[in-house]
């Protein structure tokens, strides 16, 4: 589950991902754990490029991995929402410690920027690339219910 959702996000995830667009997508970009931002920080950026441009930086040596599988199920029995994706697998990785996790939808995967890329959630994960596989557990990646 999100430790986060970026404010632009609020009230749209299910949205977009639903991915609307013929060539969008939900892309996983991994953040450094050296000089990632605190919550209250990340939370104001409004895109990838913002994110970046601060303290955070992007963990590049282990790349984008775009989301395969996302579903949005509407739960009326628990009047919730709930998305999910498959999980992600790195292989061989190596590189900088990772802090977190940032999901992205990314509006044309044909071109564009960083500055293109909306920041979804934020996801903390401690892990340093060692060259040995690995994944992360996709579970609930965002969940949101009416509040009554």
């Amino acid at each position: 589950m999100a430790n986060i959702v970026f404010n632009r996000a609020l009230g749209m995830i299910a949205y977009y991902a639903s991915l609307p667009a013929a060539n969008d997508a939900l892309v996983l970009v991994a953040l450094e754990a050296s000089g990632l931002e605190a919550d209250s920080v990340l939370r104001d950026k409004d895109d990838l490029a913002a994110v970046v441009a601060g303290a955070s930086n992007e963990q590049t040596s282990v790349g984008r991995k775009t989301l395969s599988s996302v579903t949005v199920t509407v739960d009326d029995s628990n009047d919730r929402v709930a998305v999910d994706a498959a999980d992600v697998t790195y292989t061989a990785p190596t590189g900088n410690p990772v802090g977190a996790v940032v999901i992205c939808y990314d509006p044309d995967t044909t071109g564009g920027t960083d500055a293109d890329l909306i920041p979804l959630t934020k996801h903390d994960l401690t892990w340093t690339p060692d060259g040995n596989n690995f994944a992360v557990n996709i579970a609930d990646l965002y969940r949101s219910s009416s509040a009554a």
